[in-house]
């Protein structure tokens, strides 16, 4: 009698022990979101576990007793942190710096999380001469993950002259400081060059190809203008990227023409390889642009916002509300997410990011889709109708917990 109740306690213990153990498998659990992960082709109803800052499974069921906290997203969409690869995030305090170490960039952490977005790129902010500085002062401080494309030139997006400055494009020093930091600088930048004159152009190239790296490139402003012909098959090499795509500025051939069609050599050019980003901005975004491109098969490589103080309190606002406009341009859900998430992760060469892989870091979002009635504006306060809104419930930077907006991850007040 005595040694069966031994073997009874003994089997007891060994049920408990493996209970408790079972039960701290993993930190986290959302359950019965519906996932959408491009990389993986998942697009349904999954549940995401989460261990030690690393997605752990993606499954159609995982046992709720098996974490430690479990995050119910019935309804909602589960999708991997937003990349957003058009920023501007050198803030400074430094008087008439445009974009570099001054007030019209912003600090990222407190625009990107409450939008879902874990990781920006920086759209050329710093130069070779500077990007230390921006470190310090931008990407060691952030929980942002914060990576960069260098500007050609050296002093930044200072504007004005300092950015028509020939002499200080320097391809060879700035494909230098990217070979230095190649965790955080993932491409090379032009912009607001205004000079009948490729050389800009094809130092900017000439950097990237050395590096190993993208060029993304803001083109404009050259009276009489460049030919974009020239700069989509000549210029630019496949996996380039050509930002504000919709835009329609001075100085710029517009990819749609006066009678509302993409010309012929836009499509022929993103089938070469070259990279059509969003780059909304506060002044290179319009529906005139966009919704034909859009309905005769012009779709943006990737969703972007060009976050400054200049474009957030505009027709761009926030990355989730850009995704939203191509949600009412009648692009499906999944390739909204794609082009925010895995498609940039690709372009920039970060393929580490985007998706929810196994072992992937665990940057998440959860978004709500809401039905209604919403109105979008573009960059000249044109206004387009739309019955689609995403909204950011929740984001994961690393596994933790970084926005609720309605305590999705919270426990009530009064419950102890």
């Amino acid at each position: 009698m005595r040694t069966h109740f031994k073997k009874v306690l003994l089997t007891v213990s060994i049920l408990l022990l493996g209970n408790q153990m079972f039960a701290q498998e993993y930190d986290l659990l959302i359950n019965d979101g519906h996932v959408i992960d491009a990389k993986n082709g998942i697009d349904q109803v999954m549940d995401v576990a989460i261990h030690e800052g690393k997605i752990a499974k993606v499954d159609a069921r995982i046992a709720e007793r098996s974490a430690k906290k479990v995050i119910n997203a019935k309804g909602l969409y589960v999708v991997p942190g937003l990349l957003d690869i058009h920023t501007h995030n050198f803030h400074g305090t430094v008087p008439f710096g445009y974009l570099n170490n001054s007030f019209s960039a912003l600090p990222p952490d407190g625009f990107t999380f409450r939008s879902g977005v874990t990781t920006v790129a920086d759209a050329g902010s710093s130069g070779w001469r500077d990007f230390r500085k921006f470190k310090e002062q931008v990407i060691d401080r952030s929980k942002t993950r914060v990576l960069a494309f260098l500007n050609i030139v050296g002093l930044g997006m200072k504007g004005g002259a300092i950015e028509q400055d020939l002499a200080d494009m320097d391809p060879k020093l700035t494909a230098m400081i990217a070979k230095q930091y190649p965790d955080m600088i993932v491409g090379v930048k032009l912009a607001h060059y205004s000079g009948f004159d490729w050389t800009p152009t094809e130092r900017a190239v000439e950097a990237g190809k050395l590096a190993g790296i993208p060029v993304m490139i803001d083109f404009g402003g050259s009276d009489p203008e460049l030919s974009i012909e020239t700069l989509f098959m000549e210029k630019l090499r496949p996996g380039d990227i050509f930002t504000h795509a919709y835009a329609h500025v001075k100085g710029r051939t517009p990819i749609v023409d006066g009678n509302g069609k993409v010309r012929d050599f836009v499509f022929a050019s993103q089938k070469r390889g070259i990279n059509f980003d969003v780059g909304h901005g506060g002044g290179s975004f319009l529906f005139e642009q966009a919704i034909p491109a859009v309905e005769q098969g012009l779709k943006p490589n990737s969703i972007s916002t060009d976050l400054h103080t200049g474009s957030m309190n505009g027709g761009m606002k926030t990355q989730i509300n850009v995704m939203s406009k191509f949600l009412n341009m009648n692009m499906p859900l999944k390739e909204v997410i794609a082009k925010s998430t895995w498609e940039p992760a690709k372009i920039i060469q970060r393929e580490d990011l985007g998706h929810l892989s196994e072992e992937a870091v665990a940057d998440v979002a959860i978004l709500n889709l809401k039905k209604g009635d919403f109105g979008f504006i573009d960059v000249r306060r044109k206004k387009m109708n739309g019955d689609k809104k995403l909204e950011c419930e929740l984001t994961l930077r690393e596994g933790q917990v970084v926005w609720d907006l309605n305590g999705l991850a919270s426990e009530p007040w009064n419950e102890k």
